[in-house]
């Protein structure tokens, strides 16, 4: 029989459940994903960190883990609730349960939670700070607890998760044949400043051929200068991007030397580099069932995100312009500056999990190195859009 678990809510709702994974307590904010699949992909996610991820898929576990798909290093997510946790997994790449892994990297979890309210909670009250705990608790001292943590908004985990120093990455994305093989590497080089970086985003830039160099997000400007690159990546990561230290400065020296494609993260820190601000949402988009259309040509992607915060498409100077909208609620998804060749995008194109139709906008980046023109909506950009279909 699994340990009874309880999560509890600042605003003083308290939800029952079971113990998975790791015994213990751990706080967050709490947020729900709506991904059909890819648990492994989400809990690894860097941009997690300081957060409890819900579940709306009800059932969760089936296909296990294996070491293949990991998106980062380690694991930063607070906690984990599922509606149904399955630990007889069936897929034959698993090779641990899901919650045996959870037990070994110490990650809280609580099952046979009632997640549809939960959720429901959180879309009409907003995500907030949350206790999870297993065993047997006083529910009134974890509200208090909860009520007492610091929200998300100032909190730099960009800063928390970053590489302790930079490195090389070689490795590309995953097939049945050759798993994650290692790609020809004699194309541009691209200095990636790492909020928080998914594996996939380096692994998509190898698979265009391209050398990445990943650095500390406390890094100068010269040391990025020191490398040469052809091209900049700011990369995704958690928190709110106004409190990341020193980045937005770092990228506003660096914007004119070098084309610079930003994703999540560092979309947001891209446009506070341009001059405009962000805000706090009320529970973010996360999930991979999320539509955006590019202005200029009128497409539609379904995509991956993980966002709780965004750009404030008012405050944006005239150098630059919005590109992308989110058509369930208008949201910027997309930026660009009208003369340099720099642009963002809020959405995830690489997947992992989540839809891959907007990979594209990695094409677009290595076009943007080649060229040096403004990589947003100009004419050849368009036109091979149009061809492959895209408009």
């Amino acid at each position: 029989m699994s340990e009874r678990a309880t999560l509890a809510l600042a605003d003083g709702r308290v939800f029952y459940g079971k113990s998975f994974g790791a015994p213990g307590k751990r706080d967050g904010e709490v947020v729900f994903n709506t991904s059909m699949a890819g648990y492994q992909e989400i809990i690894t996610d860097p941009s997690y960190a300081g957060q409890i991820v819900v579940m709306t898929c009800t059932e969760i576990g089936n296909v296990g883990v294996n070491p293949e798909d990991d998106e980062s290093f380690g694991v930063r997510l607070s906690g984990f609730a599922v509606r149904e946790y399955w630990s007889t997994p069936s897929n034959w790449r698993s090779v641990q349960s899901l919650g045996d892994w959870m037990l070994e990297r110490e990650i809280v979890g609580i099952h046979d939670i009632d997640t549809r309210a939960l959720v429901r909670h959180i879309r009409d009250h907003g995500a907030q700070q949350g206790v999870i705990a297993s065993g047997e608790v006083d529910e009134r001292a974890l509200v208090e607890e909860a009520a007492a943590l610091p929200p998300m908004e100032g909190q730099d985990l960009a800063s928390v998760v970053t590489c302790e120093q930079a490195y090389s990455w070689r490795r590309g994305t995953w097939s049945l044949a050759d798993g994650h093989g290692n790609p020809g590497v004699e194309g541009p080089l691209v200095a990636v400043l790492d909020f928080g970086v998914k594996l996939n985003i380096l692994r998509n830039l190898c698979d265009l051929g391209c050398r990445v160099a990943v650095l500390p997000s406390g890094s100068d400007a010269e040391s990025v200068r020191a490398l040469n690159p052809d091209g900049l990546f700011l990369s995704n990561g958690p928190g709110d991007p106004d409190a990341v230290e020193g980045a937005v400065e770092l990228v506003r020296q660096l914007l004119p030397d070098y084309p610079t494609f930003g994703i999540c993260l560092g979309h947001q820190v891209l446009a506070l580099a341009l001059g405009a601000k962000t805000y706090k949402m009320k529970f973010g988009h996360h999930g991979g069932n999320q539509p955006v259309q590019e202005i200029d040509t009128g497409v539609i992607d379904i995509t991956a995100q993980n966002h709780g915060f965004a750009v404030d498409a008012d405050s944006l100077p005239d150098t630059a312009r919005v590109t992308h909208v989110n058509l369930n609620d208008g949201t910027v998804e997309g930026l660009a500056h009208r003369r340099l060749p720099v642009f963002s995008v809020q959405y995830h194109p690489e997947s992992s999990p989540g839809p891959h139709e907007a990979r594209h906008m990695f094409d677009r980046f290595i076009d943007s190195m080649a060229t040096g023109a403004p990589a947003a909506a100009t004419e050849g950009l368009l036109q091979r859009d149009l061809v492959a279909g895209r408009g």
